[in-house]
């Protein structure tokens, strides 16, 4: 099996749905620009009043396998 090293990059999804939208709003979006994305972490939940509505934040860390072939 090879060794697999990941780059972690910080992104914050947003939602006026839920906590659970942001995080898909979040990982939908890194994955129309990263490849590889192996695994996410929330590390922070916070929100938003806008005009009596709601907005949820979520923030992610998430790691994505860097690929073994170089780049030319």
């Amino acid at each position: 099996m090879p060794d697999k090293t990941y780059k972690i990059i910080e992104v914050v999804g947003v939602s006026e749905e839920s906590i659970q939208q942001a995080v898909r709003n979040a990982m939908s979006k890194a994955s129309q620009t990263l490849r590889n994305l192996d695994w996410f972490e929330v590390t922070n939940i916070r929100g938003a009043v806008h005009g009596g509505k709601l907005e949820f934040q979520v923030e992610l860390r998430v790691g994505f396998r860097l690929e073994d072939s170089p780049v030319n």
